[in-house]
């Protein structure tokens, strides 16, 4: 078995299993890639490692001083991954948060070690980032690491999760994510558009006014500064829509395939489920798409124990991841 240094090193190389059960169409197969094996538990490993160290690199943080402090604006799974980084490294996290998250989030956030700074919950999301940017503009010795305009997010996906991908799978057609801080879509996406420039690039996004968890509406009015400097317009070839109703649903569903996934993973699955009912007949495709984490972060939600539309009413009240 491999003997490895740190537990950073397991961040990255996770597996692709055939959901083509799910599948409307024989001639479609639908992999997932399952992000929720990294150690902190999502996708975001890979984002917060990637940040951190160009931090270091840049000399914005130095490995061994002490009293130094990030900040950071998180609704999803990048403020427990950088809070993971960060008590590995040795750097204080204070993390920006809607004051209506579930309760596993701030339980992860302080198992970590990070402080929790509340912003409104009624302002979702897009609150936090704004008095993150007002709090760092008042303290300028804390490093703001601003994972929505970061450049180094969609390049650790460019540089790992995309080569990752068209390696295990060198015969596909679409790839298919959420759109959060469009990172993993702008990473891939690029990565496969220059190496397999038929690589269909498909977005899964709420109705504009509706809640997802770890997705965004661009219509919402806020555009992650990485999207547009990354031509995002001009990358992707499709935006489909997934209600909160729908998410839950295929949440449900990926039980079936044996998995246990969060709620944005069911979205992302629903839009693959859509892209693939849209290959024509006499053609063969093959979906990839992205499983963010696992669903044991969910579990009070309800979501698979409750009446559908009980949870979905609550995920208007309460961001549960």
């Amino acid at each position: 078995m491999t003997r490895y240094a740190s537990v950073l090193d397991l961040i990255g190389q996770t597996p692709v299993v055939d959901v083509s059960a799910l599948s409307p169409k024989p001639n479609v197969t639908i992999l997932a890639k399952l992000e929720g094996r990294n150690p902190a538990g999502s996708v975001k490993d890979r984002v917060a490692l990637s940040l951190v160290d160009a931090a270091e690199l840049e000399g914005r943080l130095v490995p061994g001083k002490p009293d130094q402090t990030l900040i950071e604006p998180s609704s999803g799974n990048t403020g427990i991954a950088l809070a993971m980084v960060c008590r590995l490294r040795g750097y204080h996290l204070n993390v920006v948060l809607p004051s209506n998250v579930s309760p596993e989030r701030r339980q992860l956030l302080l198992a970590w070690g990070a402080q929790i700074i509340d912003s409104p919950g009624s302002e979702g999301s897009n609150g936090a980032v704004r008095m993150a940017q007002r709090l760092a503009g008042e303290h300028p010795e804390w490093v703001f690491l601003y994972q929505y305009a970061n450049p180094n997010n969609p390049l650790a996906h460019y540089r790992t999760t995309g080569p990752e991908i068209l390696r295990d799978v060198p015969e596909i057609t679409h790839f298919v994510a959420g759109l959060g801080t469009s990172g993993t879509l702008m990473g891939v996406g690029r990565y496969l558009k220059e190496h397999k420039p038929d690589t269909q690039v498909w977005a899964i996004e709420p109705p504009s006014g509706e809640m997802v968890d770890g997705l965004r509406s661009l219509d919402d009015g806020y555009i992650p500064p990485i999207f547009t400097d990354n031509h995002g317009a001009q990358l992707l070839d499709r935006k489909v829509v997934v209600r909160p109703k729908e998410s839950i649903e295929w949440t449900r569903r990926m039980t079936d395939v044996g998995m246990f996934v969060g709620i944005s993973s069911g979205a992302i699955m629903a839009g693959a489920v859509k892209c693939a009912s849209l290959v024509p007949d006499d053609r063969v495709a093959t979906i990839v798409t992205i499983v963010c984490d696992d669903g044991w972060k969910y579990l009070s939600t309800g979501a698979w124990s409750d009446d559908i539309d009980d949870v979905v009413e609550r995920a208007k009240k309460i961001i549960y991841f």
